[in-house]
């Protein structure tokens, strides 16, 4: 197979590097404040419009772990993997409903910060920690080493080569602060939707070159349909059937999405509403803006949310039916590595035998996905480390201009380090899941104290700290001892575990008296406008459409 993008692919995406790193600039030296202010740095306050909000957290979220990760679930389990995205845009209705007045309402810019006010430093102090490993050594390092694994596939440039690049092209965005971030992320958004949408039509395209009469893109849906039956389901039931895990064995595909069992018992509404809600580098955009503007914002992103199958889910099928009708020689070699099936590397392979100009602009659309989300996760990390450790533990006094320095500092240190780490993920079966995984070790615990602490008054920090601490060894546990429970079982289980923990401690301490440290509420926050009322209720009827029809 021949790897390396032409002249006129380098040409585009030289173009769109220009492009957005001009724009940049000049949102760095024309937008909001020109003094070293830390609010501005960190959060853009009150300069972000809803249409910036709601692409920044899409860009942050859309990255390799989608485009790669996502796209190899779908050539490994078909249309399934889709969940993440259906219920993350149901999950953004919620979060815009119930969690953003708690936040706003209450002046919370960080997720430490909440937990500070409603519990005590000692649980922010844990969490804040707890995060910056998180974002650092998972979430940082994955998307590097999905993204480099891309780029070297498409371009034959080195893993490490790669990587470096795509590191130093997010720090160059992310030191302009969350407000260069913010608007850069909207060119970085109709990159990667019209790269991503332009891939999935040439790949439906190529399926109905290579294994039908060549009628084009709804022939290939045809054949999508005809030949991946297995693969067209969205609840999967114990033992239907077997996929490869990417290390050269089979498993049972219940395992990674465990039915309806997964709703029932919580795992996937964990997944999402920790993700969304909970998670500095995705609440962080909206954060500074008023209430009106964020909820407008995460409406926004919902929608967003939704074409997301179509772009990374539908080329994955796409691989999948020409991997199994073997109809493209290429395509059957770079899946397979020493005879391994890796779906990781079906997306890159797809892009590989794009026709040339289209190459490019998929390879701007990948990379565009790739630096928007490290540059929103490296704001996030710079944000909680000056705020909540820095700033409470070393420096109480410093300065605005100095915790913009900071910031800076800790962006490239985190960078360096996740670089570093990057290439130890090669031997991974598969990139997405390894990033779910891991992410709800520690999920279930945080989700229960952000719940109860919203809503619960009888909430002690007591109570949350034994949550906080049970999370991972509750996780580990339970993964070591009963292996085959699937890990968004495990998920939900370790959360139910975990609030009835923080609800019997609490009532015991407390003596069933509200805690002094409890937010006061109106419900008057939660009232919402019609026209977001209209778009709610259209992500809902979508939502239950395509599990409808493909059940």
């Amino acid at each position: 197979m021949k790897l390396g993008l032409e002249s006129l692919d380098y040409i585009i995406f030289f173009v769109y590097f220009v492009i957005v790193a001009s724009y940049g600039f000049w949102v760095y030296k024309n937008k909001g404040k020109q003094t070293a202010d830390s609010k501005d740095f960190f959060l853009a306050e009150g300069s972000l419009t809803w249409w910036a909000i709601g692409s920044s957290i899409i860009a942050s979220n859309i990255s390799a772990e989608q485009f790669i990760g996502m796209s190899g679930q779908a050539f490994q389990l078909g249309i399934a993997i889709s969940v993440y995205e259906l219920v993350g845009a149901f999950s953004l209705i919620l979060i815009a409903v119930f969690f953003l007045p708690m936040y706003i309402r209450n002046n919370i810019y960080t997720m430490p910060q909440f937990l500070a006010r409603r519990y005590d430093n000692r649980i922010s102090t844990i969490m804040a920690v707890f995060w910056l490993f998180l974002y650092i050594l998972v979430n940082l390092t994955s998307i590097i080493y999905l993204g480099a694994l891309s780029l070297e596939t498409m371009t034959g440039f080195s893993f490490m080569a790669c990587a470096t690049f795509l590191t130093v092209f997010a720090i160059f965005i992310t030191l302009g602060g969350m407000k260069v971030i913010g608007y850069t992320d909207v060119i970085q958004v109709v990159c990667l939707v019209v790269g991503g949408l332009a891939t999935t039509y040439l790949a439906l395209d190529l399926l109905s070159d290579k294994v039908g009469t060549g009628a084009g893109i709804f022939e290939g849906l045809s054949l999508v349909k005809d030949k991946a039956d297995s693969h067209l389901h969205m609840i999967f039931a114990k033992g239907q059937y077997q996929v490869h895990d990417g290390q050269g064995g089979m498993i049972d595909a219940y395992n990674q999405l465990p039915g309806l069992l997964m709703f029932i018992v919580g795992g996937q509404w964990i997944v999402n509403l920790n993700y969304f809600g909970c998670n500095q580098y995705i609440t962080q955009r909206a954060l500074g803006a008023d209430l009106k503007t964020a909820r407008s914002g995460l409406l926004f992103a919902s929608f967003l949310k939704m074409l997301m199958p179509i772009i990374v889910v539908l080329p994955g099928l796409a691989a999948y039916v020409l991997f199994q009708e073997n109809a493209d020689l290429a395509i059957v070699e770079g899946i397979k590595e020493g005879g391994i099936v890796k779906p990781d590397n079906a997306y890159p392979v797809l892009l590989n035998i794009l026709p040339t100009g289209l190459k490019g602009m998929a390879f701007a659309a990948l990379t565009a996905a790739i630096v928007a989300s490290l540059a929103g996760k490296a704001n996030s990390i710079s944000t909680i480390y000056v705020l909540d450790i820095h700033k409470k533990f070393f420096a109480p006094d410093l300065s605005e201009k100095r915790m913009v320095w900071l910031g800076r500092v800790s962006i490239v240190v985190s960078f360096v380090i996740a670089l570093a780490i990057s290439p130890l993920l090669k031997n991974l079966g598969q990139g997405f899941q390894y990033i779910q995984e891991y992410t709800g070790f520690i999920s279930p615990g945080i989700l229960a104290i952000f719940l109860l602490g919203f809503f619960w008054k009888k909430a002690t920090a007591n109570g949350a700290l034994a949550a906080t601490v049970l999370s991972i060894p509750l996780s580990a546990l339970l993964k070591v001892q009963i292996p085959d429970m699937p890990f968004l079982n495990r998920m939900g289980t370790v959360f139910w575990i975990c609030a009835v923990v923080v609800v019997l401690i609490s009532l015991i301490e407390g003596k069933g008296k509200d805690s002094e440290k409890a937010f006061t509420v109106d419900s008057s926050w939660f009232k919402t406008n019609s026209s977001f009322r209209v778009g709610a209720i259209l992500v809902t009827l979508v939502v239950l459409a395509i599990y409808t029809i493909f059940w």
